[in-house]
C-alpha cells in the first residue's frame, strides 16, 4: 500500500492545486515571487518571500519570520515566528488560503513533539546555552536549515564536543525524546524548543 503524505491545497488562478509534502522536501516558499514554490503573484498583499512550510523533527511548520508586510495567520489567528500544523488547519495570506491535510502526528506518547508543553523542563546555564546553540540555524537566515552540529556547538561555546554530546544526552533526557532514532532526536529537540519558546530569537 502506498504512503499516503500530508498535502497542502489552494486555489490560484481559479484552479485547485495541491502540493504532496514529503519528508524529502526543501523548504516550501510562500509569495508573490515568480520564484516562490507556491507563488501567488496576482495578490497584491501577499510579500515577495512571504511564509514557508518546512518539516521539522518529523512534523511541519508554517513560519514568518515578520519577512511580509501583512502576516501569516492560521485559523484566524497571527503568527510570529513558527507553528507545528495539525489536520484541517488553514493558512491565510493576503486573500489566499492554504488548507493542510494530514494525519495527526503520532509516536510521542500523549503529548506529540511539537505541541505545548504544560511543564517545561528546568535546565541548567549551559543545557540552555547548548539547545539555543542547536536552534541557532533556524533563526539566522539559513535557506534550508537544519540543527547545529555539535562541532558548530562546541565552538560557538567554546566547549569540548564530548561535553556537547553529554548536555545533548541530557536534553533528550529530559524532553523525554530518548526513543526516538538518533537521526530525529535533533530535529525533536528544535521542534520541541521552538514551539514552546525554549530558544526564541531574544535568546540567540
Amino acid at each position: 500500500m502506498p504512503v499516503k503524505y500530508p498535502v497542502l491545497t489552494y486555489t490560484n488562478h481559479g484552479h485547485t492545486h495541491e502540493l504532496p509534502l514529503t519528508p524529502d522536501r526543501s523548504q516550501i516558499i510562500i509569495g508573490r515571487s515568480a520564484y516562490a514554490d507556491v507563488s501567488l503573484s496576482t495578490d497584491p498583499d501577499i510579500s515577495r518571500l512571504h511564509a514557508t512550510v518546512e518539516h521539522i523533527g518529523g512534523y511541519w511548520a508554517v513560519t514568518d519570520e515578520s519577512l511580509s508586510r501583512n502576516g501569516t495567520f492560521v485559523n484566524g489567528t497571527r503568527i510570529r515566528g513558527r507553528r507545528i500544523l495539525h489536520p484541517g488547519d488553514v493558512i491565510r495570506i493576503g486573500d489566499s488560503t492554504l488548507t493542510y491535510h494530514g494525519e495527526p502526528a503520532t509516536g510521542c506518547g500523549e503529548t506529540a513533539i511539537g505541541d505545548t508543553l504544560d511543564t517545561p523542563p528546568e535546565l541548567t546555564p549551559a543545557q540552555h546555552a547548548v539547545l539555543t546553540e542547536l536552534c541557532r540555524p533556524f533563526h539566522n537566515g539559513t535557506d534550508h536549515p537544519v540543527p547545529a552540529s555539535n562541532q558548530q556547538i562546541a565552538d560557538a561555546l567554546q566547549l569540548s564536543t564530548e561535553t556537547v554530546k553529554s548536555h545533548l544526552r541530557a536534553l533528550c533526557s529530559k524532553f523525554q525524546v530518548d526513543e526516538f532514532a538518533r537521526n530525529e532526536k535533533r530535529g525533536r529537540l528544535v521542534a520541541l524548543a521552538l514551539t514552546n519558546k525554549i530558544a526564541t530569537p531574544h535568546t540567540l
